[in-house]
């Protein structure tokens, strides 16, 4: 009997079953042998060949839940918050987040540093990288408040900031990218990937931590919207569900490897209102104040004040 088909029976046995003497349907020595071949050899996918923790999908959940609470506290924070203890709530949830945030960030920095340093380096950079992000988020607070408006004011069904906050998943999309913004910016870029499809899972929309999003904005419905990395958006812009901003084609280098982080996403300006399933393709600029119609096909700039429809797309020749 092997030692594997020995520990198997022990749990059995453990759990109140009885043991099962016959020898099970597949060969699990065989099996694990071959994939530590695949592992180790024929399929080895390792960053530089070297083991490493990967960031804790779990724990970066709760550090979301927790900076969360920290800008919104009297939302997300505690029943029990009232106003003699709420900086010690927002100081003592903050504390613990960024020391979680930390440990994610120096994890996450071993897959994206081409030559990995030394693990006391690691901790170094990621220290200071929390710190940075810390730092931006009262500034982080202050541009989600505007989103946060933007929603009461766009949305004749909303009728308090609480509801938007805790009903809405446009808001608890923004709020993600912003922070996930922010760590993308400061060299985080695996974690803050992580981050937003933490919030694609979560919300339906899709936005990479790339992506440049200006203040005021609002997102109504939002399940199937997806921005894309080098996407840059204005201030006060407006998207409804299933909006694509997204990339014609991918540029390649001469020997036919993909560019990455080129620009091949649109431009959308100040005041730019897009309606529900129209798909924006390629660097191209959506002009200031223009509004593009529901389930509109646009490969080509529009200028300011643009008014774009699928008949009108299709009448006059010059947009598509």
């Amino acid at each position: 009997m092997t030692e594997t088909l020995q520990h198997a029976i022990a749990l059995q046995e453990d759990a109140g079953g009885t043991p099962n003497p016959v020898a099970p349907g597949w060969n699990l020595d065989a099996l694990v042998a071959q994939l530590r071949l695949s592992r180790e050899i024929t399929h080895n996918i390792r960053h530089q060949g070297r083991i490493r923790r990967t960031p804790s999908r779990e724990t970066v959940t709760t550090i979301l839940d927790g900076l969360t609470a920290a800008l919104f506290p009297s939302h997300y924070g505690q029943s029990e918050i009232g106003a003699g203890n709420i900086d010690y709530f927002v100081g003592s949830t903050l504390d613990n987040a960024l020391i979680l945030l930390t440990e994610q960030v120096r994890r996450s920095l071993a897959f994206t540093r081409e030559e990995v340093p030394p693990e006391a380096s690691l901790h170094e950079q990621a220290l200071a990288i929390t710190g940075d992000f810390a730092s931006q988020l009262p500034s982080i607070r202050g541009v989600l408040v505007s989103d946060l408006t933007a929603a009461f004011r766009g949305d004749p069904a909303a009728t308090n900031f609480p509801e938007i906050l805790l009903g809405y998943p446009g808001m608890t999309a923004i709020i993600y990218h912003r922070l996930a913004h922010a760590l993308h910016g400061l060299g985080a870029t695996f974690l803050a990937r992580l981050i937003s499809d933490i919030a694609h899972s979560k919300t339906g929309i899709d936005i990479h931590p790339g992506a440049e999003i200006g203040g005021s904005f609002f997102i109504d419905h939002g399940t199937g919207v997806v921005i894309g990395e080098t996407t840059v958006i204005g201030e006060r812009v407006r998207l409804y569900q299933a909006v694509t901003l997204g990339a014609r084609h991918f540029p390649t280098d001469e020997n036919g490897v993909l560019v990455k982080g080129s620009p091949r996403h649109p431009i959308v300006e100040d005041d730019v209102v897009i309606y529900a399933g129209a798909t924006v393709l390629g660097r191209i600029t959506i002009g200031r104040g223009s509004a593009i119609g529901g389930n509109v096909w646009l490969t080509r700039s529009v200028p300011p004040g643009s008014q774009i429809t699928q008949a009108h797309a299709r009448s006059n020749g010059q947009v598509d």
